[in-house]
């Protein structure tokens, strides 16, 4: 046999490391992983009774991310004591280091936060399982849904309604489960009781309700888990946010000698935004002047735009005072003011359109009563004539039209009568003729043009409703999943519905019972408690085409 020399020998260990570590590798390719994880195992079973051990174990179907493990895990009731973790493959041992009270039932819950580790799928609904310390298993449940858009991952907390119910949600719940991808919840494991449940969007994950952070879901009313009352089912809720604070002005900076923009905590109602709510103190001197426009800045909710009435001194103190200031929820807080930054820069920038309603060019839009809106840059300050505007179909026809300004920024303009179905339109916006307060305007023409939709593209649904008559006041709405703006409204005069002319999308079908008569859902409050309105929701959601209309829709009510 030959001897290998000391070269070769190298070059042999170095390419046997070389094929070990590639060998290591995954393979290359192949389709992404887009399956969540499940649960396939626990410890112990589900139904447990007379358990002494101080721990519990899952098994996962693959392997997960650890932290959203500690973010999705909910124990009920709720457990003081630490916690310790011990991670074997795709599995989880979990220890109650203070071990576990005689005689009560636990429930645990892997909410849906809880994602795979090499693609973060997320798990498509909760998994809960339960098991006593003593002879019998509490086997109460409430089976419901969050019933709107982005209500995957909300939390559903219950209380047991043994002591001042106004004073619930400044503790921990006692039961706590966790939406899935649909919005669907179940609480199970839970002790005989009266209860209060809330649907949660707990942001800091601390399993307290923060009124003015958290969206929060109030129910119609309460539910009873006693005697033969073992399972509650078609519990619903809608989120809100139960903003109990004021708005305040934060800051006040001239852009230049004509313009004050004025940065707010949260968005005002439009109503406040008027020149007449707010004026300027010159403390220096001590006179007082007036603002000559007020309006919201396109595409910043908690900003304002105010033009003083005079030039104001560089080297003066001054201060903006607000009125009133109130929150599209009616929160308000009186007499506020702010220190301005004062600037004599010139205002030489002339007035632009910067957005539109509907938003873009050769947008579509409805032919039955279209208002159409512009929304400058800046307050427009001359008297506008039906001259500056003009409006027409593409072979030229003039339409007759109005005009109006919502604000002294936004123009709305809207013909006198319905358009025609599938037919192009222009408007053409004399900037020429829209000058601001210091008289600059641009010498340019502004067009919008825009295509009615197809009076054959709309679509619609008929049907019946069932339980009419278990609430007053039934109204009934079709709603755009995706927009808002598109939601169709209806009072209910029997058991058969009809929505015509609808725009085709997907849309959730609701109704609920208008018991305050004012033709608008009530959520309710949080505390001191105020019942929301009672509402149904249709199980599916509904994919309407264009030109064709579903019929036979059955809506349970009850």
């Amino acid at each position: 046999m030959g001897t290998f020399s000391k070269e070769l020998i190298v070059q042999i260990i170095f390419l046997t490391i070389i094929i070990g570590c590639a060998s290591q590798l995954p393979p290359g390719g192949g389709d992404v992983d887009r399956i969540p994880p499940e649960i396939v195992e626990v410890y112990p079973l589900n139904g447990t009774t007379n358990y002494d051990d101080n721990y519990f174990e899952i098994e996962f179907s693959e392997y997960i991310d650890k932290r959203t493990f500690n973010d999705a895990l909910f124990i009920s009731p709720i457990v003081e004591g630490r916690l310790q973790f011990e991670w074997t493959g795709t599995s989880i041992s979990v220890e109650f280091v203070e071990g576990l009270k005689k005689d009560i039932t636990y429930t645990i819950t892997i909410g849906t936060d809880v994602v795979d580790l090499n693609n973060k799928n997320r798990m498509v609904s909760s998994y809960s399982f339960s098991f006593s310390t003593g002879n019998t298993i509490d086997r109460r449940e409430v089976v419901g849904r969050v019933a709107q858009q982005e209500s995957e991952g909300v939390l559903i907390f219950a209380y047991k309604i043994d002591e001042d119910v106004d004073t619930l949600l400044k503790r921990k719940p006692d039961y706590v489960s966790q939406t899935s991808s649909d919005g669907r919840f179940h609480l199970n494991g839970m002790g005989e009781s009266k209860y209060r449940l809330f649907a949660v969007k707990d942001e800091f994950r601390d399993l307290i309700y923060d009124m003015n952070q958290d969206l929060i879901g109030v129910p119609n009313k309460d539910i009873s888990l006693v005697g033969s009352d073992s399972l509650f089912v078609g519990m619903k809720f809608k989120l809100f946010k139960a903003d109990t604070t004021a708005p305040r002005l934060l800051k006040g900076i001239m852009t230049d000698e004509k313009h004050i923009l004025v940065t707010l905590s949260e968005e005002l109602d439009k109503r406040k935004v008027d020149k007449d709510n707010f004026y300027l103190i010159d403390s220096t001197s001590n006179q007082t002047s007036a603002i000559i426009q007020a309006f919201k800045r396109y595409g910043k909710k908690d900003e304002i735009v105010l033009v003083p009435e005079e030039n104001l001194n560089v080297e003066n103190t001054v201060f903006l005072i607000a009125k009133i200031l109130s929150d599209t929820l009616g929160n308000e807080h009186p007499e506020d003011f702010v220190s301005i930054s004062i600037s004599d820069k010139p205002d030489t920038t002339a007035p632009d359109i910067v957005g539109t309603e509907p938003s873009g060019f050769n947008s579509s839009i409805d032919f039955i009563n279209p208002k159409l809106k512009f929304y400058f840059n800046d307050g427009i300050e001359n008297a506008i004539t039906q001259e500056s505007i003009s409006f027409e179909d593409t072979s030229g026809i003039n339409i007759p039209f109005k005009f109006d300004f919502e604000d002294d920024a936004t123009l709305i303009v809207y013909p006198v009568e319905d358009l025609n179905s599938d037919k192009d339109y222009i408007i053409k916006i004399d900037l020429n003729s829209f000058a601001d307060a210091s008289g600059n305007s641009r010498d340019s023409i502004y067009q919008f043009k825009f295509k009615t939709i197809a009076g054959l593209d709309f679509t619609g649904i008929t049907g019946k409703l069932l339980n009419v008559n278990t609430g007053i006041n039934p109204v009934l709405i079709l709603q755009n999943v995706n927009n808002k703006n598109k939601t169709y409204q209806q009072k209910v005069s029997g058991d058969d519905f009809n929505f015509e002319k609808i725009e085709a999308g997907k849309y959730m079908l609701w109704c609920y019972f208008d018991a305050d008569s004012n033709y608008k859902f009530n959520y309710g409050w949080p505390q001191p408690i105020e019942y929301s309105e009672r509402f149904s929701v249709y199980t599916d959601t509904l994919k309407l085409k264009e030109r064709w209309v579903i019929t036979d829709i059955i809506f349970d009510l009850e």
